[in-house]
């Protein structure tokens, strides 16, 4: 590396501005996943195959801004650690965001001339890039890998195969969500039914809130079922655990969700990496157990319960919801009394489907 220093002087000043190039990128290296985790709340950066880009509406935002705003970032401001709008702190940040439209919509060759247009096609293009995820990065063989490591508490490979921006109960029921949507033959918005906050990238970083179920996947009627809501519960909580913290909160969530839609078609899927026996008849039992809300009550409640290992076979065998619907309301169906209904149902359940 040739320096073209002619002076001790020289030598001195290159040397100064190499050592604190090198100390920088020392300390970006340093801090590079907090400052990740950082960029990641804003939901404006997406980090995809080694690179970091901008999200569709920002990028388009900061394209219209940048020549004057890089101009400011250079220039003396006394509000640094003061709240102010951002219109104080560039005049860049006063823009029509119909320019914004208009050169989205130049590019793309299509008409955006509202924020609705806009968050259409946003939505849409989140769509396609969730599914171009999901071919990329969770192949069959990918999920039924990270539910053995559910299994296993293998977080830290469940991380490496994810993100390490969520909870291990954030990301398996995400990981659910993913299977799920692949069983029903990928009907339906996905990124909807999930009731999680994701990353721009659109991996997870928070669970479902209170009160809802972890999944509601909707289905529109066809000949194998009529219109419904199936409501998916995931857990990771074993024993003592899964009999405390589940047995109420998951036949709660169902019983509200009747309540509200008045849909008797509507159940629950309960999925762990272990089932309680208790959990299995307690559930079962909600058959004929009324649940009541503000004067209101409801009875025939369908919950169906489903370890990973099942769920696994379902996945290597190919099955589809529309076979597993039939088997669920088939054993639903039966005498509370039939014996061995849990262990006849899964069997069923996960033997290979013929078209």
């Amino acid at each position: 590396m040739c320096l073209n220093c002619k002076s001790e002087q020289d030598l001195k000043e290159t040397f100064f501005k190499y050592l604190h190039v090198f100390k920088a990128k020392a300390t970006l290296s340093d801090y590079f996943d907090l400052n990740r985790r950082y960029f990641n709340i804003t939901d404006t950066i997406i980090f995809e195959d080694s690179m970091i880009k901008l999200d569709m509406i920002p990028k388009y935002f900061f394209k219209e801004i940048m020549d004057n705003l890089y101009k400011d970032a250079f220039k003396k401001d006394d509000n640094l650690q003061i709240n102010v709008k951002l219109e104080t702190i560039s005049s860049a940040f006063e823009i029509d965001i119909n320019k914004v439209y208009e050169s989205l919509s130049k590019d793309l060759g299509i008409t955006l001339t509202s924020p609705e247009q806009a968050a259409t096609y946003v939505n849409d293009e989140r769509y396609r890039r969730f599914n171009e995820m999901i071919d990329k990065r969770f192949s069959d063989s990918v999920l039924i890998e990270l539910l053995n490591c559910f299994e296993n508490r293998n977080d830290k490979r469940i991380e490496e195969l994810v993100t390490d921006e969520a909870t291990i109960p954030t990301i398996f029921e995400y990981i659910l969500g993913i299977i799920w949507y692949k069983v029903s033959e990928r009907q339906g918005n996905i990124l909807d039914f999930m009731q999680l906050s994701l990353e721009a990238n659109l991996l997870p970083k928070t669970h479902a809130a209170g009160g809802y179920a972890d999944i509601i996947y909707e289905y529109e009627a066809c000949l194998a079922y009529p219109k419904h809501a199936l409501l998916l519960e995931a857990t990771l909580a074993d024993g003592t655990n899964q009999r405390r913290m589940e047995m109420e909160p998951v036949s709660r969530h169902l019983g509200d969700y009747r309540i509200r839609f008045n849909n008797p078609f509507d159940y629950s899927l309960f999925v762990s990496t272990y089932l309680d026996k208790n959990v299995i008849s307690d559930f079962r039992y909600r058959k004929i157990i009324p649940y009541t809300r503000d004067e209101e009550t409801i009875t025939g409640m369908k919950i169906i319960s489903m370890d990973t290992d099942s769920l696994k076979k379902i996945i290597e065998n190919n099955i589809k919801y529309k076979y597993l619907y039939e088997v669920f309301d088939k054993y639903y169906e039966m005498p509370l009394d039939t014996a061995d209904w849990h262990t006849g149902m899964i069997k069923e359940a996960t033997e290979e489907y013929k078209v």
